[in-house]
């Protein structure tokens, strides 16, 4: 497996879906540089509150009545909040507000904006946890306190609940809000390659994008087939557990990094897509089945749609003769003739590089080359 992966990369012979608005490109990059073919469709856009009569509001009304406590949940929201009150002339009245509260940060990249602004931040949590900063106010104890939250575009399950309920007044702030895309083709494409079994994995690096995802399945009809593809066939990577949230309301398993980073989500996805590879034995050589290519004897070698799928039909039963009528209802948008299966068969041996990985069983079908020693193991 080394070989492969240092040649290939870890995720050579994967695609895998990105369905972010912000930082895509980032995540696009540390997933090609580690081999894969990158799907990326925005679910979502983020509409930036500069001009927005609410986010001046709550700002005015904080300036007017400070709080004793603000919370700064992620660098881009508190960067953009002191943008917009820049532009409105009341960006000095705000910093000045800000330096007499307790400020808390969510994690480092927002302790940096905030000592960007001029501001020190009072304690910051180590898991970069909402979670922990809750538990950390409620410790304190809130009550008859005025807490304003600086909002990050996700839900905060319970947080102004369980504030609120502890005798707080919690002020919310904002700064952006998630809108549908402008563009709304590339989700449908992404939706259709995902109900066709065409990705390997899908990555969602917030709540909004995962619920936008599912909404608009739902809004064309195609909601069954995409949570029967996320539950059965398709990694489902989330950034963290907030993210995770919509999909497992839908019943979807997701994979979280114990950090909730890019880089992290992204190895979690090296280690568990190639693991999850079908590696079989055949013809004297070792065949290693992924997502749209194949690695023979570490050699990756892509496969066209029509051959993966009559490969993966094939290793279903390794060994065993697979009937053409079979394999024809295996092909994408397979029809009645039977011939569709040899040409399908002709360009997948060919794809492969050693056409003897597939024996021809006249008048009968094919079976993939199974060496003998493994026969036992695979059920002969």
């Amino acid at each position: 497996m080394q070989d492969d992966d240092t040649t290939h990369g870890p995720l050579a012979g994967f695609t895998v879906g990105v369905t972010a608005a912000r930082r895509a490109e980032e995540l696009g990059t540390l997933l090609k540089r580690r081999g894969a073919a990158v799907l990326h469709a925005p679910a979502l856009r983020i509409v930036q509150l500069a001009d927005d009569s609410e986010l001046l509001a709550a700002t005015e009304e904080l300036i007017g009545h400070a709080p004793d406590v603000a919370v700064a949940t992620t660098a881009i929201g508190f960067r953009g909040w002191i943008e917009a009150a820049d532009g409105w002339g009341i960006g000095d009245a705000l910093l000045q507000t800000l330096r007499g509260v307790e400020l808390l940060a969510r994690g480092p990249k927002v302790k940096g904006a905030i000592r960007a602004a001029g501001l020190s931040e009072a304690w910051s949590p180590g898991s970069e946890s909402m979670a922990e900063v809750l538990d950390r106010l409620l410790a304190e104890g809130v009550a008859g306190r005025r807490v304003a939250l600086q909002l990050h575009g996700e839900p905060l399950p319970g947080f102004v609940e369980s504030l609120t309920a502890a005798g707080a007044e919690v002020v919310v702030v904002p700064v952006y809000r998630w809108m549908p895309p402008q563009d709304i083709a590339p989700l449908d494409r992404m939706l259709d390659v995902t109900a066709a079994r065409g990705l390997d994995a899908i990555t969602f690096t917030s709540a909004p994008a995962a619920a936008s995802f599912l909404g608009r399945a739902e809004t064309r009809g195609l909601l069954p087939e995409i949570l029967g593809a996320l539950r059965d066939d398709v990694l489902v990577a989330c950034v963290g557990p907030v993210t995770a949230l919509p999909l497992q309301a839908r019943g979807i398993d997701t994979l979280q990094p114990e950090r909730f980073r890019l880089g992290p989500l992204v190895q979690l996805m090296c280690a568990h897509l190639p693991a999850a590879a079908r590696i079989l034995p055949v013809a004297g050589h070792r065949i290693e089945i992924r997502g749209h290519a194949v690695l023979v004897d570490d050699e990756l070698r892509a496969v066209p749609p029509a051959g993966m799928a009559l490969l993966h039909a094939l290793a279903r039963r390794p060994g065993w003769v697979v009937a053409r009528a079979d394999l024809l209802r295996a092909l994408p948008g397979s029809g009645t003739d039977e011939h569709a299966v040899e040409t399908a068969m002709a360009r997948l041996r060919s794809a492969l590089g050693v056409p003897r990985l597939i024996q021809t069983v006249v008048k009968r079908g094919y079976r993939l080359a199974l060496d003998p020693s493994a026969d036992t193991k695979y059920g002969r």
